[in-house]
């Protein structure tokens, strides 16, 4: 068996905005975009991936969770909008947009990162933008239908949830697409007695 898994630091999210996805995704499909979906139940709000890990690594990842956890209440946040990275001219992701207390997901993102670069974790070069990633494109698009409608989606109403648990998932990649599995999760605000899966 390996030492090492594929694996990534998440908020998870509540019923109500993978239905308000899927919904979205339906929607979408009917315009015949060039897109690999996501499965709904595949979608997170990621705060740190990790790439290949040690399995010796897990219990520094769960004493920064636990850490950072306790300093954060949960998130209100609002799912909004949908558009690309990294251009409109050359599409890769096509993501769901996050807004509501943006700047306490950065802090917690941003505390989280910090605390793991100090157990010896790379930090994230890029800088953070909270989203949901719902399809990767897989060939080219047409531009101007793609702009129309992403314009079409702003008007869309947001929908509220509340993330409340800071996840840590095993990420295998199948040829079905990736299959994600909860090593552990931590509630917000709890000062946490984390709950192993």
């Amino acid at each position: 068996m390996s030492d090492t898994i594929r694996a990534f630091i998440a908020l998870k999210l509540p019923d109500n905005i993978l239905s308000f996805i899927n919904k979205i995704q339906k929607n979408l499909k009917q315009y015949g975009f060039p897109v690999r979906w996501v499965k709904p139940e595949n979608i997170h709000l990621t705060l740190k991936f990790f790439g290949n890990i040690d399995k010796s690594d897990l219990s520094d990842i769960k004493a920064a969770l636990n850490e950072c956890s306790g300093c954060y209440s949960a998130l209100n946040l609002f799912a909004k909008g949908i558009d690309v990275f990294p251009s409109i001219m050359r599409p890769r992701i096509m993501w769901v947009g996050v807004l509501g207390d943006t700047s306490l997901l950065l802090s917690l993102q941003n505390t989280l990162d910090k605390r793991l670069e100090e157990s010896g974790f790379k930090k994230d070069e890029k800088p953070f933008k909270g989203h949901l990633t719902m399809g990767r494109f897989k060939d080219k698009v047409n531009n101007e239908k793609l702009i129309e409608i992403l314009r079409k989606y702003q008007n869309v109403d947001p929908e509220a949830f509340a993330a409340k648990e800071i996840v840590l998932f095993k990420s295998d990649l199948k040829p079905q697409g990736p299959v994600y599995t909860e090593l552990f999760k931590m509630l917000l605000g709890n000062n946490n007695e984390d709950r192993e899966k």
